[in-house]
């Protein structure tokens, strides 16, 4: 069984994201958010918050235990884009874009085997 949570349109570069997404995908629960723990990137709030949510999900609607769960996917994409303008010289105005992303964690049960 797999539970999904999703965390859209957050404010932070889809690129930041995925760095610290690469570092959980496949491991255990725990492991994972004790990595998120110590990476000091602002993308790992984002990602604990949303591990804990689909770990809730797998609990409430699945009753699954949170021991035998491991982050089965991380899917990462770019959300709508902001822009904005900065004043330059000259009454010229360069563009900001100011970057979303899309956050989806899916944890699933590990079968006895893979342990």
């Amino acid at each position: 069984m797999q539970a999904t949570a999703h965390h859209k349109y957050a404010r932070i570069s889809p690129r930041k994201v995925s760095i610290v997404g690469e570092l959980i995908r496949g491991k255990d629960v725990k492991k994972a958010r004790a990595i998120l723990l110590h990476t000091p990137k602002a993308a790992s709030e984002l990602l604990i918050k949303v591990l804990d949510s689909a770990c809730a999900n797998a609990e409430s609607k699945y009753d699954l235990d949170r021991d035998g769960l491991y982050v089965s996917q991380v899917l990462i994409g770019p959300g709508p884009t902001l822009k904005r303008m900065h004043a330059r010289a000259k009454g010229r105005g360069y563009r900001i874009l100011k970057r979303t992303s899309h956050i989806t964690v899916t944890v699933a049960e590990r079968s006895g085997e893979e342990s």
